[in-house]
């Protein structure tokens, strides 16, 4: 099952995994849990279980049935390295991935210490290989983690130890001052930031957004605000996402990566 996506920074989602559990404040008002739970229960539908884990192994090769090139975030509506993802359950989706040289994958997640792990073990950034069979990470790839507040910058840590060409943040939904050191900026490709939506959202103060903003531009690193979500551009007034709109200081922000591909 795949889905033509709103979200503004991707075309396509693409789920071999949905359902997920709870890991940080960020995930209290998880919109894919919201969408999940409404169909709780209903015969025959893909989540009928809710947002409870599931595996789909016959989506696996979805992608490979799409024949024009496209943006792909991957599991929108989970976490691959989730704890009750198997290792060789990630392995496959990478090498659907791998087989897919003509799209281009967005991987986001919270486990960013399986995560690096699990890059680690499986690739050999340096393109040469080793006598364990590791690879080059695939240039079609892109590796991100999300960050949303202070207290859990460290994922960017880990992120830089996975080989990819592509790095990014998502830094939403943004809950507090992120600061970042312009070293580990400058290894970052990316940075996405954006406010929350939903019924509970909590509101984004604006000087976030702009300090993220201005440190991306002082950095070199392509800026994309996403939204301001369901607060006004002054984190106080409630509105409709619509209404709140995506500009930050009289314009939109929509730089991209350039993608590295081979």
């Amino acid at each position: 099952m795949s889905y033509q996506s709103s979200i503004e920074w991707t075309e396509t989602t693409w789920n071999p995994v949905t359902g997920c559990t709870k890991v940080s404040p960020a995930c209290k008002n998880c919109y894919a849990e919201t969408f999940a739970e409404r169909f709780r229960g209903t015969p025959g539908h893909p989540y009928e279980q809710g947002f409870d884990l599931k595996l789909w192994p016959g989506r696996l090769a979805l992608p490979l049935t799409w024949k024009e090139p496209r943006m792909i975030f991957v599991n929108s509506m989970s976490d691959l390295f989730h704890k009750d993802v198997s290792d060789d359950f990630a392995d496959q989706v990478f090498d659907t991935m791998e087989q897919a040289k003509w799209h281009t994958f967005q991987l986001l997640t919270k486990r960013s210490r399986r995560f690096a792990d699990w890059a680690e073990r499986r690739y050999h950034g340096d393109g040469s290989g080793d006598a364990k069979g590791r690879r080059r990470w695939p240039a079609n790839v892109w590796a991100g983690v999300s960050v949303e507040s202070q207290d859990y910058a460290w994922r960017v840590d880990d992120l830089l130890r996975v080989p990819a060409d592509i790095r990014f943040l998502s830094i939403e939904p943004l809950l507090g001052p992120v600061k970042l050191k312009k070293a580990m900026l400058r290894q970052v490709q990316w940075v996405i930031v954006g406010g929350e939506s939903g019924h509970h959202a909590r509101p984004m103060r604006p000087e976030w957004a702009r300090d993220l903003r201005d440190q991306c531009v002082d950095a070199g690193v392509p800026f994309f605000f996403k939204q301001w979500g369901v607060h006004d551009a002054d984190g106080n007034k409630r509105r409709t996402k619509k209404e709140a709109g995506r500009v930050l200081d009289g314009r939109t922000w929509d730089a991209m990566p350039e993608a590295v591909l081979s």
